[in-house]
């Protein structure tokens, strides 16, 4: 190249590079004066300050407990675009500073005692850990919101910026309900119909309520058909947090869960419903992160069917990322897909499949997955079982599960995979580990994880 084209090239590069830099955007959102924002962390997106809220973790009775990691934490949300640095500042050091999950566009630089720097290159959402599981600060970076519904029009429920305390909010065919960016809502949302949207970067809070006694026993609650619930950020649930119920054609995007503040506060709880799909979410609960559920509804499909959940990062105190099976007594809970997920944190069984009152547990597929061990006995168990859940007491059956790509890294431990079926009617058939691996070791036949019991046929081992 010549001197004369070298020299056009870098001015192009460097054109190109500041129109990079000048693309990157960020909106923020100031929280009502009511809120009581962290005095922890403080936190400036591209020169924009960022107010940080707070959420509880483990309430009375439960405070004090052994599942209590480490007292209150923060959150923060802004929308953005381009190249985005953000600045963390906090009283307590930041110098051994970890980002959970790890991203190849998402980078920490140590710039203090008490300052970390950290660029985005897409829209994420992180855990920023000082101290691992005590007291972190959820970055919740979302894309740019689009089409933003208006106050006043036809069909829109909308909630503006400030302090809302609407107890129960009832949803019909084809309304939107609109929390604003800056809009705290007290209260629980019951959709019952057809075209509903629930959206927005404001938080529907349940954190008033004691423990079962919020105005519903979830906080969004679902009935119906093509429903979607995306941007909003859900702290303190008092129980269930989403719980889609006797639905099909459910979308939940982008919706961030503060939860740990109580029991039952599961995350996302599909409810003999088919079509659901979980994407792009952070979940962080006490109780299960996702649990499927086939109750006894008496509705015409009582399956729970079609249920994908992807790209989503999961974190929970006490009890499972997954609980397949429990409290389930329809006939079939199949074709679910749960892949590229980050579990950055969790304490009993990763993946918890336990079918029960004869229940047909098939055709699961668990892919790219990427577990934080921090030293746990069992990552899976796949058992068909009876326990205190169940009206019949009697076992299910568990057909066609496929692990592809899964892999623990972090701390030392067992990581057991455990296969057992209940009896000759009650087995594990066709069970698919594909380069399965725990600290590097690929997970075989001999492995020390693997614990195949008795009535489990099919197990085979994929390059």
């Amino acid at each position: 190249m010549t001197g004369q084209h070298l020299g056009a090239a870098l001015v192009l590069a460097s054109a190109v590079l500041c129109g990079l830099a000048a693309e990157a955007a960020v909106v923020t959102y100031p929280a009502p004066a009511s809120e009581a924002l962290s005095s922890e962390y403080e936190v400036v997106a591209e020169g924009k300050k960022v107010d940080v809220y707070t959420a509880r973790v483990l309430d009375p009775p439960f405070a004090g407990k052994q599942w209590d990691y480490g007292g209150p934490y923060a959150f923060a949300n802004f929308d953005m675009a381009g190249r985005v640095t953000v600045k963390v500042r906090a009283k307590r050091s930041l110098r051994n500073t970890i980002v959970r999950p790890e991203y190849p566009d998402v980078r920490l630089q140590v710039e203090d005692e008490h300052t970390v720097s950290i660029s985005f290159g897409s829209p994420r959402k992180i855990s920023v850990e000082p101290d691992g599981r005590k007291g972190p600060l959820l970055l919740f970076a979302n894309p740019m919101e689009q089409e933003v519904p208006k106050a006043g029009s036809p069909g829109v429920i909308y909630f503006g910026p400030g302090l809302h305390r609407p107890g129960r909010v009832e949803v019909g065919d084809h309304q939107t309900v609109y929390l604003a960016g800056g809009a705290v809502v007290k209260g629980a949302i019951a959709a019952h119909g057809s075209n509903i949207r629930i959206l927005g970067r404001g938080i529907l809070d349940g954190s008033d309520y004691e423990w079962r006694k919020g105005p519903a026993n979830f906080t969004v609650g679902i009935t119906g058909t093509n429903v979607e619930v995306s941007g909003i950020t859900i702290r303190g649930s008092s129980h269930w947090t989403i719980v889609p119920n006797a639905s099909h054609d459910v979308t939940v995007r982008n919706v961030k869960i503060c939860g740990g503040r109580v029991q039952n506060d599961d995350g996302i709880n599909p409810c003999n419903s088919q079509n659901v799909h979980i994407t792009d979410c952070f979940i962080r609960t006490d109780d299960d992160c996702v649990a499927l559920k086939g109750l006894d509804l008496g509705h015409p499909n009582n399956n729970v069917e079609n249920i994908v959940v992807e790209n989503c990062s999961l974190w929970c105190d006490r009890a499972r990322i997954f609980l397949l099976g429990h409290e389930s007594r329809a006939a079939f809970m199949r074709n679910i897909t749960l892949r590229n997920l980050e579990v950055i944190h969790f304490t009993m069984t990763a993946f918890l499949l336990e079918p029960g009152e004869e229940m047909r547990l098939e055709d699961v597929r668990i892919e790219n997955v990427r577990v934080h061990g921090e030293g746990q006995r069992e990552l899976a168990r796949l058992k068909p079982t009876v326990n205190q859940y169940m009206q019949n007491k009697v076992p299910g059956h568990v057909l066609g599960v496929h692990l592809k790509n899964v892999k623990v890294y972090g701390t030392p431990g067992p990581y057991l995979i455990q296969l057992e079926g209940a009896d000759a009617q009650h087995q594990v058939q066709d069970v698919t580990l594909e380069r399965v691996k725990v600290l590097g070791q690929e997970i075989k036949a001999d492995s020390p994880n693997m614990q195949v019991g008795p009535q489990v046929e099919g197990v085979r081992f994929a390059p």
